[in-house]
Parts: structure tokens; C-alpha cells; sequence
């Protein structure tokens, strides 16, 4: 797999937060046959020391943790760094998968699943939350409205100059809405956009992300950036 390893293609390093060892073999071993780089921990507060040294491109996470509650887990994570962040767990109610999207993951799998599936979801995660790959190119400037610029290039979202600290979903949803401005985009299309196909019906997600984004973009005392359409989606207000 000498392919993997030269400096131009780094090896994605995946952090498994997995206290289950059956589970953790079954991943560990498949990811290793496709050339990703593994660490393991079986508890959260390891699991934030390995973020600091380790720097992973991406996280799968049990909800189920000794020490530190997943949810928690999840939480400080996202305090500290825009990391791709699947949650994998056996819980499989929309009250767990809403908690854990409010908090920043980027998915959420409920066990058991398949290889192709985890696979799946982990390039989809890496396509939204590894773009500084496809960096570059002239400042792309979007004034939003509030003070509100979003530069598409250097993927940096300010307000009245201070920058705003989005995770690359985060972004990414709010990429698709600003190159459609002012044009209703569905659930699905949004879902098939930002997470990918076969996600088309997972209306939660957009909810969660729309939410988080209003929370960030919007002021008390501006103006609503993200509209709703009732039962058909989003968009994002003209100028």
C-alpha cells in the first residue's frame, strides 16, 4: 500500500472511540485493508488527548463510553476542532441522533451495520470536512445581509469582519444555499448536496444544521438570512 503513505497522499487517519473490542477488530481490520492509518481508544478522555496528538481526519464515536458520556464527548470535540465526527451507536431513536447532530456530529449510523456502509459514510464526511484539499483560486465574496460575508475560496464566513467559526458542514449547507440565493432548495436536494446520495430522507439533519446555522449567522436584532418554506425547504434570503 506504498500509495498511501508518500507525502502528496497522506494516509487518512481515522480515531475509533470504541470500548466494544469485537467492534473495534471489525473496523480496525477493514480500514486497514483500505489503507486508512487507525487509532483506537477506548474511553473519551483519551480520546481528547489523541485529538491533540494525533490529529485525525475524522472520528467514529459510541455514545455508550467508561469515564465521559458520549454526548459530552461529542461536545468537547467539537470545542476544539472542526474533525469529521460519525457517531455509531446501538441507540437508533431520533431523540439520540437530534442530540448528537445539535452538538456537531456530522452522521450518525445506529449498529449493526455493514462495512460498505460505514465506508460510505466516511467519504462522504471526509468529501465535506477535508475542502482545504481543494483550496484556492480568487476570493469568491458573498455579503449575506447583517454584516454577514461568505468567502466561497477560502471557505471563511465573517461578520462585520470577525470571523465566524463554522464546521465544514456547517459550510457546506451553507454553500448550497448561497450559489442557489434566493431559490428554494427541498430537504432532499439540500441532503443530497451536503451529506450525499441516500440521505435524501433524513429530514433531521437539515433541521439540526439549519438551526445551528441560524444560531451562528442571525442576531437578535438582524435580519433572518435562512427562510423557511413550509414543508419543502430552505433558502437563503436575496439580497
Amino acid at each position: 500500500m506504498s500509495e498511501h503513505t508518500g507525502e502528496s497522499a497522506p494516509m487518512t487517519r481515522v480515531l475509533v472511540v470504541e470500548d466494544d473490542p469485537n467492534i473495534v477488530d471489525l473496523i480496525r481490520s477493514n480500514l486497514a485493508v483500505r489503507g486508512f492509518d487507525t487509532i483506537v481508544s477506548t474511553d473519551g478522555l483519551r480520546a481528547l488527548q489523541l485529538l491533540e496528538t494525533e490529529r485525525p481526519d475524522i472520528i467514529l464515536l459510541d455514545l455508550m463510553l467508561p469515564e465521559i458520556d458520549g454526548f459530552e464527548l461529542c461536545r468537547q470535540v467539537r470545542e476544539r476542532s472542526t474533525v469529521g465526527v460519525i457517531v455509531v451507536s446501538a441507540r437508533g431513536g431520533d431523540r439520540d441522533k437530534v442530540a448528537a447532530l445539535n452538538l456537531g456530529a456530522d452522521d450518525y449510523m445506529t449498529k449493526p451495520f455493514s462495512i460498505e456502509e460505514l465506508l460510505a459514510r466516511i467519504t462522504a464526511t471526509l468529501r465535506r470536512t477535508r475542502p482545504a484539499l481543494q483550496d484556492g483560486g480568487a476570493p469568491q465574496r458573498i455579503a449575506l445581509g447583517g454584516g454577514v460575508e461568505i468567502d466561497l475560496s477560502s471557505q471563511q464566513v465573517t461578520r462585520d469582519g470577525e470571523e465566524l467559526h463554522l464546521t465544514p458542514t456547517e459550510f457546506a449547507l451553507l454553500r448550497e444555499l448561497a450559489n442557489d440565493r434566493g431559490k428554494v432548495l427541498t430537504h432532499a436536494q439540500l441532503l443530497r448536496r451536503v451529506w450525499g446520495r441516500g440521505y435524501e430522507t433524513e429530514t433531521e439533519y437539515v433541521r439540526v444544521y439549519v438551526r445551528r446555522l441560524r444560531a451562528k449567522l442571525e442576531t437578535e436584532n438582524g435580519p433572518q438570512l435562512i427562510l423557511t418554506q413550509s414543508r419543502v425547504g430552505y433558502r437563503l434570503a436575496a439580497d
